[in-house]
């Protein structure tokens, strides 16, 4: 596990990114001027590398990434130091920790780089805020859907319609992420995986 902990800070968040975070925030249902005002005044843009730590597992969660470019994860460490792959994040993503936020317990997970990454961060308090609470019902919402989703995928799929369900419907997880992080969320060896992807019928057209 690595001990890297190494954030750039930049005075004035990308235009760009920060629009994309006001309106992800929109259309979660937060008024839009509020949206903008939040995230302008309080976003903050930084720079990380792979490997460093934006969250420690055992820690007090207080924000919310948001991706604006490279990967994020969330995972567990044994006491033997192996890790249990928990969630990626990629571009346009929002990555924190449910259970966290709400119970206010230190992590279970720990929070990542996967890859060199720009990221805008925001207070985790705002969540709770009564303006914002349009915005926790749809988080809330998605959530236990895709908890559903991920439990399903989990328990009522082969590990090949693992793959094959991650090939359609999330394929920047299959170019992006190597055999060792695909095969821990699959449920799989990184050996399995790489048997899986050489069978004719998995083979990209």
């Amino acid at each position: 596990m690595s001990n890297l902990i190494h954030r750039e800070s930049t005075p004035v968040p990308p235009k760009e990114a920060l629009v994309i975070l006001s309106s992800v925030l929109n259309e979660l249902g937060l008024d839009e001027v509020l949206a903008t005002n939040s995230v302008q005044s309080l976003a903050q843009s930084l720079s990380v590398c792979c490997g460093d730590i934006l969250l420690r597992q055992g820690e007090i969660q207080n924000h919310v990434f948001f991706v604006v470019s490279g990967i994020l994860k969330a995972c567990h460490y044994s006491d033997n130091g192996s890790d249990l792959s928990k969630e990626f994040y990629f571009t346009n993503e929002l990555c924190f920790l449910y259970s966290s936020w709400l119970t206010g317990q230190p992590a279970q997970y720990q929070i990542e780089v996967l890859e060199d990454a720009l990221i805008l961060q925001f207070p985790i308090r705002l969540l709770s805020q009564p303006k914002w609470q349009t915005v926790k019902i749809a988080l809330l919402s998605q959530q236990l859907i895709y908890k559903e989703q991920k439990e399903a995928f989990l328990l009522l799929n082969t590990p090949e319609q693992r793959y094959r369900f991650l090939t359609e419907y999330r394929p920047n997880w299959v170019r992006q992420l190597n055999n060792i992080q695909l095969a821990s969320y699959i449920g799989i060896t990184p050996v399995s995986l790489s048997r899986l992807k050489s069978r004719p019928s998995n083979k990209a057209k």
